[in-house]
């Protein structure tokens, strides 16, 4: 007769076996140059100017193919303004994720975009004031400003896939429950950075693979 105990134990034996093991893929990226923001003078009488200072950029890393369509609503996703600065200055979301920019400087901002893909002008808004979250429905690049600090900016990617992410400043990144198939796994520096690399992902896979400078 087989006791709890005994059927317990054989539920965990199995179980490894039904669960899937998705799969991971980590490496590194050859970043471009850090470069410097020099500072700049506010355009109104009275905001404080943007501090000069050296920035890193960054690189976006998603996984390119064929998914399933989502069946909820991407979560609301947000750039902050502080210290006359975009943070993050470079956002991956999906395609649908609606943004908020939230003001947490002493001072007024504003967020406009010229880009083709979403041209929008929020206005200038102080830090207690919220202006309306913009939604992000066409896969693409959107660059956006501060019309009162010039020396700001940022870039939003939208993608149409679930699976990117940002490299850490030293290039590293890793992206995880990847499904199987073949895919391509791309890197995003600038428009005239984009490198890639086909990929073919099983249950379990753990792969590295770089971008090295090309």
């Amino acid at each position: 007769m087989r006791t709890p105990a005994k059927s317990l134990a054989l539920a965990l034996f199995v179980l490894p076996v039904l669960v899937h093991a998705q799969a991971s893929i980590e490496g590194t990226v050859a970043l471009l140059p850090a470069r410097v923001i020099p500072a700049g003078e506010a355009r109104y009488p009275g905001a404080p100017p943007s501090p000069a200072r050296t920035e890193q950029p960054l690189a976006v890393v998603f996984l390119e193919g064929e998914f399933p369509a989502a069946t909820n609503p991407p979560p609301m996703a947000r750039i902050v303004q502080k210290n006359a600065r975009f943070i993050p200055d470079i956002l991956p979301i999906r395609v649908g994720t609606k943004v908020e920019f939230p003001n947490e400087d002493d001072f007024y901002h504003n967020v406009f975009s010229y880009s083709k893909l979403k041209s929008f002008d929020l206005g200038r808004y102080k830090k207690d004031e919220q202006p309306p979250a913009v939604q992000f429905d066409k896969p693409g690049i959107i660059r956006l400003n501060c019309e009162i600090h010039e020396q700001m900016r940022a870039v939003i990617v939208v993608l149409d896939t679930p699976y990117f992410t940002t490299t850490a400043t030293n290039g590293s990144y890793r992206l995880d429950h990847l499904p199987s198939g073949k895919f391509v796994l791309k890197t995003w520096l600038d428009e005239k950075h984009v490198r890639e690399q086909p990929v073919e992902l099983h249950d379990g896979d753990r792969l590295h693979l770089d971008f090295p400078a090309s």
